[in-house]
């Protein structure tokens, strides 16, 4: 599939359609990139802002990521299904389950692998945002958070509700809300927000989403994402 042409900027939206990104496929791992990655790279996908990387992968039982390095960038984790057991060069051994979040500053430098070590296959979403500056110390935070059909506030600068913080303005949310039931987009002024479906559908002011869709838009430009007949799982980003 070719991935040259320009993005969707229909109603001063930027529309991702799931079955546009990049793909990676290998025996143990199938891996769908919103942005470019690896060796896809693609000048009008580079990222959204400081958003950079929202990786969807399954990783096979046994398999996953050797020991490999890490620089400048904050790294975060949400667990979708399943395990993964992260090793890391800070002293870190840690089991991550479904339903928990890990946030990772990769600063000045991290070497860490991700194995799922399970006997069942896992599936994550792996994201990176670019820090306000480099040179950071490295840094490790995991947490579970329990997921309704409200937004869950996941990452904040001032760690409101129990979130994590990264060295960046950002805030992230994740609900799951019920068919035909509705969350607000209400972003502060001058930002940017980002939708990522991860599972089930839904519609964004009428403008209907599927599993593996992004969105990004203007804060104030969109009001209301309601969930399909089989309900949604969804994060929302704001970006600065």
């Amino acid at each position: 599939m070719s991935h040259s042409a320009a993005p969707s900027t229909a109603s001063g939206l930027l529309f991702r359609p799931a079955g546009e990104r990049f793909h990676s496929q290998l025996d143990w791992l199938d891996s769908w990139h919103s942005f470019s990655f690896g060796s896809h790279v693609d000048p009008a996908w580079m990222g959204f802002g400081p958003l950079r990387v929202i990786n969807d992968d399954r990783i096979a039982a046994g398999r996953g990521f050797g020991m490999h390095p890490h620089r400048d960038m904050e790294i975060i984790t949400v667990m979708v299904e399943g395990q993964l057991n992260h090793r890391d060069s800070m002293g870190h051994a840690e089991v991550l389950r479904a339903g928990e979040v890990q946030r990772m500053s990769a600063g000045t430098g991290v070497v860490h692998s991700e194995i799922n070590e399970g006997d069942q296959p896992c599936r994550l979403l792996q994201i990176w945002i670019e820090p306000n500056s480099a040179g950071i110390d490295p840094a490790y935070e995991q947490k579970p958070f329990a997921i309704g059909s409200d937004w869950t506030l996941l990452l904040d600068p001032d760690r409101r509700d129990g979130a994590m913080a990264i060295h960046r303005p950002v805030r992230l949310w994740r609900a799951r809300p019920a068919a035909g039931d509705g969350v607000a987009l209400a972003l502060t002024a001058g930002s940017k927000g980002w939708i990522q479906l991860i599972s089930g559908a839904g519609a964004v002011d009428g403008h209907p989403l599927v599993a593996g869709d992004g969105l990004g838009f203007a804060a104030g430009s969109l009001q209301r994402f309601i969930a399909g007949a089989d309900g949604a799982d969804l994060l929302l980003f704001e970006l600065r």
